[in-house]
């Protein structure tokens, strides 16, 4: 499941929702195979920037590229296909078996090999197929339920994968143990990673940059040891501080 990520892009986006601006002119690059975490407090944008790299969110202005290509142009089911996604709830359909939820890409893609992806995935993630794919979610812990939404997202092979505060809702033992994982498969696989997440010490942990965002705009953007040595802005300071991570 080896892969090499693929660049993205986004240059002066704008979104409003109504009267709210919730992307104010962005533009963020992010390099093939690295990891760039999005920080802020709840309202900055952070989600709604992340969702526009796979059209879930539809820029009024601007635009996003993945791979030099101007999604605009792109379909955005066979984009999605194409995207890992994994969100905070895990989001697994309590109907299918963690197996058929990993495989779902796959299956929608009309891969017969499906099962087989899916299965590769969750050993992938630490959750063994031959133990943990016929039991449905609602028998799935916390932490093992995230473990699946992760192999959901990496069973279509991937070159970007977009998580969306995945590891908030756990446990500190339990998040730990995943961040690890997370570690791990990112330095096999390689793919591009974006991750919103509003705590700044689990972004320097699993980072390889930051953007700082306040109120749809990104406040400053820098690898984690130019953010904590040289924080360019008040917002970014202030920051640092209540998260003791100067």
């Amino acid at each position: 499941m080896n892969k090499t990520g693929v660049r993205i892009e986004a240059r002066d986006v704008f979104k409003r929702y109504g009267p709210v601006t919730a992307l104010a002119g962005v533009s963020l690059v992010v390099e093939p195979g690295s990891v760039t975490a999005l920080v802020g407090e709840s309202g900055s944008g952070k989600t709604t920037l992340l969702r526009c790299f796979n059209r879930m969110v539809e820029p009024e202005a601007g635009s996003i590229s993945v791979g030099g290509r101007d999604l605009s142009h792109v379909d955005p089911v066979a984009l999605r296909h194409g995207v890992g996604y994994v969100q905070q709830d895990g989001g697994l359909l309590p109907h299918w078996n963690t197996r058929r939820n990993a495989g779902m890409v796959p299956w929608l893609r009309g891969d017969p090999e499906f099962e087989r992806r899916a299965d590769e995935a969750l050993n992938l993630v630490g959750l063994p197929a031959n133990e943990f794919g016929a039991r449905w979610p609602r028998a799935l812990s916390g932490g093992q339920r995230q473990r699946a939404a992760l192999a959901r997202g990496l069973a279509g092979r991937p070159d970007i994968l977009l998580l969306d505060e995945p590891f908030g809702a756990l446990d500190a033992i339990t998040r730990v143990d995943i961040q690890r994982t997370f570690r791990a498969l990112q330095s096999e696989l390689r793919v591009t990673v974006i991750l919103v997440t509003h705590d700044l010490r689990e972004a320097f942990h699993l980072a390889d940059r930051v953007a700082v965002m306040k109120s749809g705009s990104i406040e400053q953007e820098a690898t984690v040891a130019e953010l904590q040595a040289r924080p360019t802005t008040d917002y970014v300071s202030e920051l640092l501080d209540k998260a003791g991570a100067a």
